[in-house]
């Protein structure tokens, strides 16, 4: 057995030790690179991130690179649980820590936020996440023309709010985001942007959505961080006894599922249209367009207790004129909606979503958004 191949197999004895079975940046399974900068076990998709960063950019496969003795024994040093005990020593509660399922950007930020510009090895450390007011310049896509224009945006701590104005030195803004109801997410598919965002709450009652980007990676990451502090500033005050734990599934959260469905009206006579569904946990939106600001409807999925229910299939005698025919029906105390699908395994994803959603217990904030809901109709 040559040198090499001893080391690759010490390697490999290393990846069964807790903490090196999953990647120590992004958690997915069966990590196949090691950092020799870091003394880290990685993925292939973080080890792209890591080789484009200079001061920690040494990576190697784990069954194909040439591994020196020195370096085996600097990995056996350290592992994935050394160095999330030394870079992750102090991550905010806000702070996302994205998963192999998030966007390039968040990924990239968080690993440049831990190994780069070190900011959670220390508690007490002031972020820049953390500043009372977070002022700045994004594009925003126009709600009627669909160009991105640059639009200054103010994020205030103590008003609980996001202000954007069409010029920067406007005097009064053209709209306000409470941070109570608003959610944030990374779409840039949807958009068309690497760093785009998507910001979602309530205006009158009715979901709306903006659309952003900022051509720096780490600002946009910043912004969306910054949400989350606030948002976080706002339910502590709101909920003082609520521990970490309660708090951080209320901060923004990515959409269970999105993409198109067709669905007939209330009356179910009407012919089946196309449209964009999002899942945002106990809302179900629906747009004529992915980018439309506001929704044309939306179906709120209750407890399965209280009369709602998901099934497949749509009731006997429905008129089916669209191309789709794997068909969902969902069933509220007021009426029943009815949907089709392109394919059975999408019929069957988003019956696992609306099941999961209509399964699990409902907080005393989401009763309060179902009288509200029942009060829309």
């Amino acid at each position: 057995m040559t040198a090499n191949e001893r080391g690759i197999r010490a390697l490999r004895e290393l990846l069964l030790k807790p903490g090196n079975q999953a990647c120590a940046d992004c958690g997915v399974a069966g990590p196949e690179w090691g950092s020799c900068s870091l003394g880290v076990f990685i993925c292939l998709g973080c080890s792209g991130i890591h080789r484009n960063i200079p001061d920690i950019g040494k990576v190697k496969s784990l069954t194909l690179s040439r591994w020196e003795d020195s370096e085996v024994q600097f990995m056996a040093e350290n592992g994935n649980a050394v160095a999330k005990s030394r870079y992750e020593a102090a991550v905010p509660v806000y702070y996302y820590k994205p998963t192999h399922k998030d966007c390039q950007i968040l990924r990239e930020q968080w690993i440049r936020a831990k190994y780069e510009r070190r900011e959670f090895m220390e508690a007490g450390k002031k972020l820049t996440y953390e500043e009372a007011i977070r002022d700045g310049m994004l594009m925003k896509r126009g709600r009627d023309n669909g160009q991105f224009l640059s639009r200054r945006f103010v994020l205030s701590e103590r008003e609980g709010t996001i202000k954007y104005y069409t010029k920067y030195d406007a005097k009064e803004p053209k709209a306000v985001l409470k941070v109570d109801n608003m959610n944030a997410s990374f779409q840039p598919e949807k958009i068309g942007n690497p760093n785009g965002l998507q910001i979602t709450y309530l205006k009158d009652y009715s979901t709306r959505n903006i659309f952003v980007y900022h051509e720096n990676g780490k600002e946009i990451v910043d912004w969306f961080n910054s949400i989350r502090a606030v948002q976080l500033h706002y339910l502590s005050v709101a909920f003082p006894g609520a521990t970490d734990a309660e708090l951080r599934p209320k901060l923004t959260r990515n959409f269970l599922k999105e993409g198109y469905m067709e669905k007939t009206g209330p009356r179910q006579t009407e012919g089946f249209k196309k449209r964009w569904f999002t899942l945002d946990h106990r809302r179900l939106m629906y747009f004529k367009d992915p980018l439309d600001a506001f929704a044309k409807g939306e179906v709120f999925l209750g407890n399965n207790e209280l009369g709602y229910s998901a099934g497949a299939g749509l009731p006997a005698g429905t008129h089916c004129n669209g191309s789709w025919y794997y068909g969902i029906t969902i069933v509220t105390p007021e009426r029943s909606f009815l949907f089709t699908c392109e394919t059975e395994s999408e019929q069957q994803d988003w019956l696992t979503h609306f099941n999961n959603v209509l399964s699990s217990q409902m907080s005393p904030q989401e009763y309060s958004m179902e009288a509200l809901y029942k009060y829309k109709n």
